[in-house]
């Protein structure tokens, strides 16, 4: 007598635990009654008939995949290997269950042709040193892509880009090059200023003659700190503007200018 009141509470029991879910907040159930959709629910209690509804339990959380090590030729046919992280997140939990089958491996598959196809667009050194630009064009594909799935893609990040050995040192000598470069045009730079400036302050000294003397005089000065064995005798200003005057005097001219006589 106790067995026939006993076996239907069992399956009421059985079929109330199979009725009775519990979502928390960062989850969503679509669920579906006789195979056709019918709503999304959650997050809470939520209570299902067993055989005629069925729930497809949708995380709303930020999803981290990390997208695998891809072979990628650039566009300067160079062989590299590049491997990225990908954020995203269901925003849409109808679409993510109903458009596509696996949401999590359509979009991994995604996010490596994509990879693939982009950096395929650039050369290595846009790869080394626009990782920003590319992520953002990576991101922006993704999303439109991923749009009709009900997913938005947050971000994409490239971890690495692996180089062959060859490379890398075909790369160090070009840097060595490029900074070979830069040092004989800031040496050429440097001349040209400095000859700019001494244009200018032999410009200033022919305008003054103290100027010159003033400079001679340091020139001196110079010398004589240093620890030297050479003797220098000061040679007035004056002596070397008589001589000018003797090379400018008329006599001097006539004497230099006055024709020599071929039968003499």
């Amino acid at each position: 007598m106790m067995i026939s009141y006993l076996v239907p509470l069992v399956l009421v029991v059985m079929i109330l635990a199979a009725s009775i879910r519990i979502l928390p907040e960062y989850k969503r159930g679509v669920v579906f009654f006789l195979g056709r959709y019918q709503a999304v629910k959650g997050p809470g209690l939520i209570i299902i008939i067993p055989g005629i509804q069925k729930m497809e339990v949708v995380d709303l959380r930020v999803i981290t995949m990390d997208v695998p090590e891809q072979d990628v030729i650039s566009q300067d046919n160079v062989t590299v290997k590049v491997n990225a992280v990908l954020y995203f997140r269901v925003v849409d939990p109808e679409k993510a269950i109903i458009q596509v089958e696996n949401f999590t491996v359509a979009t991994s598959q995604l996010a490596q042709t994509t990879l693939r196809s982009v950096l395929g667009k650039h050369d290595l050194d846009e790869m080394l040193s626009e990782r920003d630009k590319l992520n953002d064009d990576i991101q922006e594909i993704l999303d439109s892509q991923t749009e009709s799935w009900g997913i938005k893609v947050a971000n994409v990040e490239i971890k690495h880009v692996d180089l062959d050995e060859s490379m890398i040192r075909a790369i160090a000598r070009q840097a060595e090059a490029e900074r070979e470069r830069r040092a004989k045009v800031i040496h050429a730079e440097g001349e040209l200023q400095a000859s700019r400036k001494l244009v200018e302050a032999a410009n200033v000294m022919a305008e003054n003659s103290a100027a010159l003397q003033l400079r001679y005089l340091q020139t001196m000065s110079d010398m004589s700190n240093k620890n030297a064995s050479t003797i220098v005798f000061p040679l007035p200003m004056d002596i070397m503007e008589a001589f000018k005057q003797m090379k400018a005097s008329p006599a001097a001219q006539t004497r230099t200018q006055a024709p020599t006589d071929p039968e003499a």
